[in-house]
């Protein structure tokens, strides 16, 4: 499948709406996408990508069906003073998994940090999604460590 990657616009609300919905599994606003468009405008670090591959008759002329999305952004690390590219976020929609569409995201993301001078690609992934793990262990990547959390402070 060839798909065409660009940066998210605002009007890619709907259609990400509907795929962070199926990412996070729980109900979600489309005015908290909204914002979040506007958080990634404004943001020095955080970048957004979108995937297309195919027109929907479902949606209004000129929109186009969102095939995946793509949060990026570089993490500088000071403790041995290099620098990674960060999947942020990385969701396939659930009708077009198993396409290719998750692989060319991840290939675009490694690409992206090559560009940016990083020595490597990583990427945060909850407990309980062994399939997306699975995923990731076939594209190369390895289990590293432990994410600690600790809720609280100004949300």
């Amino acid at each position: 499948m060839n798909l065409v990657i660009r940066k998210a616009h605002k009007s890619d609300a709907p259609e990400l709406h509907r795929l962070m919905v199926q990412l996070i599994s729980k109900p979600l606003q489309l005015e908290e996408v909204e914002k979040r468009l506007d958080f990634i405008a404004t943001s020095p670090i955080e970048e957004l990508y979108v995937c297309t591959g195919e027109k929907s008759e479902d949606l209004a002329e000129g929109h186009e069906r969102l095939l995946g999305a793509l949060g990026f952004r570089v993490r500088e690390n000071i403790e041995d003073y290099t620098r990674y590219g960060e999947i942020s976020v990385l969701v396939t929609d659930k009708e077009s998994r198993r396409l290719g569409v998750g692989r060319q995201l991840v290939e675009y993301a490694e690409e992206l940090a090559a560009a940016r001078d990083c020595i490597g690609t990583w990427l945060v992934s909850g407990i309980e999604r062994e399939e997306a793990h699975t995923f990731y262990k076939k594209l190369g990547y390895e289990i590293t460590g432990y994410r600690f959390v600790k809720a609280g402070g100004k949300s």
